[in-house]
């Protein structure tokens, strides 16, 4: 087998933004001159490199520490989804999800992957700020893995919270390929009994022979003139080359039936819920039909650490019976809330803790706008197991969202103007499925520029009739007047979201849509830090 390791990445220069595929600018505007408006272009060789020193002095300021190793193994296998549901599909080992990485604040991680797959892949870790390096976004921070390579990760991870990882290669993420990543605090002040680990998923592969990619094939057609996008879109301009990894693979055969959904709507999400009708829902790897069951003992508190690992669904999740408590938002702690359910974009992750009755409990995950919904058990006495169908009444009482939440007082962004301000707009539409920013689709040499120790202000303007949860890659930041710290957002139809970090991770980041086919069609785009 191949190895593939980040010094043999950065010796061949691929890694480098200052060289080969990364290099190339498409535009020659600065924005040096104009530092608090425009946020725009630069030459290519003005930008910081993954490997360059700065990125390696920032890691060293984070004082790795001991270090936790881990394997991990990106295959094609069988899937057991419960109820005799078998599917056949690409995930990390036999696991859906992949077993749980879990490691302390403080701690370096290590974790070598393998690829058995027969295509390139990835590895990101989702709302880590680590060294950029590390990113794994193929043709921006590494290489693509090869099928027979591997690839060594190795950074510090300085914050505790509950994480995820997924492949950054194409719609990979829509398969079994995701894991949680649970960092946690040496200092916790939480207090509780037990914990569950609670990963959501709308799940499509291997059902009825459809993919992915076959998804997005059908969704790159678009509606024609059934259009529930909506204007700023980008007439003209030719989609066939589109990949997260620049890579050029050629068009899926058409398989499985439709999965084009038309009708979905959602007051919380502003309208239109999504593009993709999925056939099943999942709590941990599990269908309604055969859900997980977790046991525990009346009156324990329980902490809940749920994460939407979904390509194109927002669940809103409740616990029958019960009221949770918010406590965390992306990693970060809130002002602690009550409330009956909570409401998750892709993404996004929501820590609650509950004190549980006694009894059986349904935690029902409705897929937003779709109609369906997955389930997962708890159990801490007698009474019969909740159905599929089961509805539990706090799905319709007080629904809680990060963009409603504030942040603890002591992970509060310190005042402060923003030294730039670069404006994004969200543009594209259904209709020709031309999603965008700045009516651009992705091209890892247009880049967005910062520099270090500026506070920057990313502004969203969704310039579409679709909601958008978007996501910063490498940094947290801090939603207007107090909100929440979070790297991943629900931008609705029509709003303009700002948020404010401090830039004090260097190298080149991704910010996308972190709905899988959105993003696939072209609404990412790149933050570099200037030298």
């Amino acid at each position: 087998m191949s190895r593939l390791t980040r010094r043999t990445v950065l010796g061949a220069g691929l890694a480098a933004a200052g060289t080969g595929l990364l290099t190339a600018c498409s535009g020659s505007m600065s924005d040096m001159d104009h530092p608090s408006v425009g946020g725009g272009m630069s030459s290519s060789a003005d930008y910081l490199s993954p490997d360059s020193k700065e990125v390696a002095a920032t890691e060293a300021l984070r004082k790795p520490g001991p270090e936790r190793r881990f394997k991990l193994t990106a295959v094609e296998t069988p899937l057991d989804l419960g109820a005799g549901r078998t599917v056949r599909s690409w995930a990390y080992g036999d696991d859906l999800p992949g077993k749980e990485v879990r490691v302390t604040a403080g701690d370096t991680l290590t974790l070598t992957l393998a690829n058995n797959l027969p295509e390139a892949t990835s590895v990101h870790w989702h709302g880590l700020a680590l060294r950029n390096d590390m990113d794994g976004v193929p043709g921006l921070t590494q290489r693509d893995i090869k099928p027979g390579g591997s690839f060594d990760y190795r950074f510090a991870v300085s914050h505790p919270g509950t994480y995820w990882f997924h492949p950054h290669s194409g719609v990979q993420q829509d398969r079994g390929l995701y894991a949680p990543l649970i960092v946690e605090d040496p200092k916790e002040p939480l207090k509780y009994d037990k914990e569950w680990v609670i990963v959501l998923d709308d799940w499509v592969d291997g059902v009825d022979g459809s993919t992915p990619d076959a998804v997005l094939a059908e969704l790159s057609k678009g509606m024609g003139g059934m259009d529930h996008g909506g204007s700023g879109g980008m007439e003209g301009h030719d989609m066939s080359n589109m990949s997260m990894t620049t890579r050029k693979s050629p068009s899926p055969k058409p398989s499985g039936p439709s999965r084009m959904l038309m009708g979905a709507t959602s007051d919380l999400l502003g309208g239109d819920a999504g593009d993709v009708g999925y056939p099943h829902y999942l709590i941990n790897g599990r269908t309604p039909d055969k859900p997980q069951t977790f046991t525990a003992r009346p009156g324990d508190r329980i902490r809940l650490r749920i994460i939407n690992a979904g390509g194109d669904t927002a669940f809103r999740i409740a616990l029958g019976g019960h009221k949770l408590t918010v406590t965390h938002t992306d990693g970060y702690p809130v002002e602690q809330t009550q409330a009956d359910a909570l409401l998750l974009g892709m993404g996004e992750r929501i820590d609650a803790v509950v004190t549980v009755g006694d009894g059986t409990f349904p935690l029902t995950a409705l897929a937003e706008g779709k109609s369906r919904s997955a389930l997962a058990v708890l159990r801490t006495g007698g009474g019969a197991a909740p159905t599929a169908s089961v509805r539990p009444k706090e799905l319709e009482g007080k629904v809680v969202h990060g963009g409603q939440l504030k942040a603890a007082e002591p992970v509060r962004l310190e005042p402060g103007r923003p030294d730039r301000t670069i404006e994004f707009k969200l543009t594209g539409s259904m209709m020709k499925y031309d999603w965008a920013i700045n009516g651009k689709k992705y091209d890892p040499a247009q880049r967005y520029a910062a520099r270090s120790g500026e506070r920057v202000r990313l502004s969203f303007v969704n310039n579409t009739t679709m909601w958008h949860p978007m996501h910063l890659h490498g940094h947290t930041y801090a939603l207007a007047d107090g909100g929440a710290r979070k790297d991943t957002s629900i931008v609705l139809p029509g709003k303009r979201l700002d948020v404010d970090f401090d830039a004090d991770n260097p190298g080149l980041w991704m910010i996308h849509c972190h709905n899988v086919y959105h993003a696939e069609s072209g609404m990412m785009t790149v933050l570099g830090y200037l030298k």
